[in-house]
């Protein structure tokens, strides 16, 4: 289970750069000594973009208003990177020039709504210098951006993708772009997502998941609820088969190793070079993973990765790894596990919560148990709380359109799931560029009130601790194979409400432990206080990207931050004043936090949502999404939020 924070702040693309001796950056590979000042660094970074050219205007360290060779980089994915002379100058006519509009009416108005699917985001970059790096640890990242790629080829593949990029007209480099960017051709942005005009292809195509037959999704609209009816329907529906169609109505579960063979045999053997790469007996746990996960593309057995990786920690490894299926959000029926790489350095900032928080772990699940109620029972946990790691590359399905995840618990099935001897991370090197501070501190200006922005601020450590407590709480309390009545919760509520569920009842967590280890003297009350203003516009942020999705389907963080912002303001924890002024002097109608009736309102709202797990309360979930999601008052409220977002 994730965390995502794409609209946290300004939704961004994420674009790591991977600096070695052996990859040199753009800044490294130009020989130009122009003076590149005629176009402004945000104008830069956006028409780079529309011309689909992987470089990126870090910032302007001296403030000279012009580019320095130190100042710019390349990054991974988008193919090879330009000499700055050259992108400058192709950059420069764009930026003085604007190339015209296709002779086709309505090609030129698709591109113009591609145009507009990108302006809704801006990208920044993840870097993560490797320049000193030995020749073990560059041998290693050869080879995990080689099964990266591999991993991108197979997620196209499930997302049904793969064929279409070719068809991206050679001079549309938006479309180009978006397509990289959203991987695939529609549009995702909340202006855009519903318009069937917005789409990097001429031909605007309906989305056509490869894990289903294509038939079936086109002639059934409602193809997963006839799949979850069906007898075989725990068969067809398992997290790790494709569904394929035999004929005559006979449809079969093929393993992922079978349905993606070569591309699974490519990515276990750049899994194993990395392996055989370590000499370093400081790195056991790490080579005993990769060979397991390199084991696991073979024989689509995920048990003996899951086990070698549990093991991992920020103590035995200065290496973080995920590769393989894990998340079900973007599937149709949210029941297929996508595939995945989050490749990071270990940071060693966890290790002093995880002393002050590990003696307490079964103390906090008895706490979850008993505010859940019967017929829940408080279990033995084991599971680790979360390591820090700094990101160097996402790629699959955790590489978003907008924006990134900055925590995760895995895995999310099997005996290292059901026993909580999972693993959970935070990321700590997202959204630390000044841009994006400033996104911030804007879009809470124009939301909150004057009083309430008065007492909020950039805290790192308060983000980190509502991500630390979220991704916890995964592993505390009713989880994901928890069962009532002999049923798990995809099979009581379905895929798309048990996934908001899941996600609702950790964001929950993060809120209730915080007020739970205040009580207990282990925070700090100004830290705590800080943390519930920043989950507010964490809120904020993901109700602005709407409930749902051009096809109807739920969006689970959009859809819980509702329901958690929709009951605090019934406990008036959280007030909207339609006639008061927001904090930035400009718009009217804002949001006060009540700091006293938030936290008394906490453990009723854990109560609620710990107990619908718990009971597998179908009814009163449906009530929630009713009430919160879709109500009028709601939707409103929703509305305000996205302008202002």
């Amino acid at each position: 289970m994730a965390l995502p924070i794409q609209s946290r702040r300004l939704a961004l693309v994420l674009a790591p750069a991977l600096l070695m001796s052996c990859a040199h950056s753009a800044s490294e590979t130009n020989d130009s000594k122009g003076d590149f000042k005629d176009v402004p660094r945000a104008d830069f970074n956006r028409i780079a973009a529309e011309l689909a050219l992987p470089i990126f205007w870090v910032q302007d360290k001296n403030t000279n208003g012009a580019i320095d060779q130190d100042e710019v980089s390349g990054y991974w994915g988008l193919g090879a990177e330009p000499k700055l002379s050259d992108a400058y100058e192709r950059i420069l006519k764009e930026y003085k020039t604007p190339a015209p509009a296709a002779s086709d009416a309505a090609d030129a108005k698709r591109r113009s709504l591609v145009r507009d699917e990108l302006s809704q985001g801006r990208q920044t970059i993840v870097q993560t210098d490797l320049t000193k790096g030995s020749e073990e640890d560059k041998a290693i990242v050869k080879n995990i951006l080689d099964a990266a790629a591999g991993v991108e080829r197979i997620f196209a593949k499930q997302t049904g993708v793969e064929a279409l990029k070719g068809a991206i007209a050679k001079d549309d480099t938006a479309s180009q772009f978006l397509f990289f960017r959203n991987q695939g051709p529609w549009c995702r942005a909340a202006r855009t997502e519903a318009n069937p005009d917005c789409s990097a292809l001429a031909a605007k195509p309906k989305p056509i998941s490869g894990s289903y037959p294509a038939d079936l999704q086109a002639k059934d609209p409602k193809f997963c609820n006839t799949l979850a009816a069906r007898k075989d329907a725990d068969t067809l529906l398992s997290p790790f088969v494709v569904v394929k169609d035999e004929g005559g109505g006979k449809l079969s579960a093929v393993p992922y190793n079978v349905a993606f063979k070569d591309d699974m045999a490519a990515v276990s053997d750049s899994l194993k070079k990395a392996a055989e790469s370590i000499k370093s007996p400081e790195e056991a746990a790490f080579k005993t993973y990769l060979l397991a996960a390199s084991q696991s593309f073979l024989d689509n057995n995920w048990q003996p990765a899951d086990e070698a990786w549990s093991k991992m920690n920020a103590e035995n490894s200065k290496w973080y790894l995920r590769i393989g299926p894990d998340e079900t959000y973007d599937d149709p029926c949210s029941r297929k596990a996508n595939f995945h790489v989050s490749f990071a350095l270990i940071n060693k900032g966890s290790l002093a919560w995880q002393k002050k928080l590990d003696p307490l772990k079964n103390d906090m699940e008895k706490a979850i148990a008993a505010v859940g109620g019967k017929p829940y029972k408080a279990r033995d946990v084991s599971f680790h709380l979360p390591d820090f790691i700094d990101v160097a590359l996402n790629a699959g399905d955790s590489r978003p359109p907008h924006g990134a995840t900055i925590g995760q618990s895995l895995p999310n099935w099997g005996p290292v799931a059901n026993e909580g001897r999972g693993r959970t991370v935070a990321m700590t090197n997202f959204y630390q560029d000044a841009d994006s501070k400033a996104d911030q501190k804007m879009q809470a200006e124009s939301v909150f009130c004057a009083d309430t922005m008065n007492r909020w601020v950039e805290n790192e450590d308060a983000r980190l601790l509502d991500t630390l407590l979220h991704e916890a709480s995964h592993n505390l309390g009713p989880s994901h194979e928890y069962k009532v009545k002999g049923k798990t919760d995809d099979q009581i509520f379905g895929g798309p409400l048990a996934s908001m569920l899941e996600e609702l009842k950790a964001q929950t967590g993060s809120l209730f432990y915080g007020e739970y280890l205040l009580n207990k003297g282990v925070l700090d009350k100004s830290l705590v206080e800080q943390s519930h203003l920043t989950f507010s516009t964490w809120a904020f942020g993901h109700i602005s990207n709407g409930m749902r999705d051009a096809q109807g389907k739920s969006k689970p963080y959009s859809q819980l931050a509702a329901i958690q912002l929709g009951y605090l303001m019934k406990e008036k924890a959280a007030v909207w004043s339609p006639e008061k002024p927001a904090a930035n002097g400009k718009d009217q109608g804002c949001m006060t936090i009540d700091t006293a009736k938030f936290r008394a309102a906490v453990p009723k709202l854990a109560q609620t949502v710990v107990g619908v797990k718990a009971r597998g309360d179908k009814k009163l979930a449906e009530q929630l999404v009713k009430d919160y999601v879709d109500g009028k008052a709601a939707t409103d409220l929703h509305k305000v939020i996205a302008e202002r977002w």
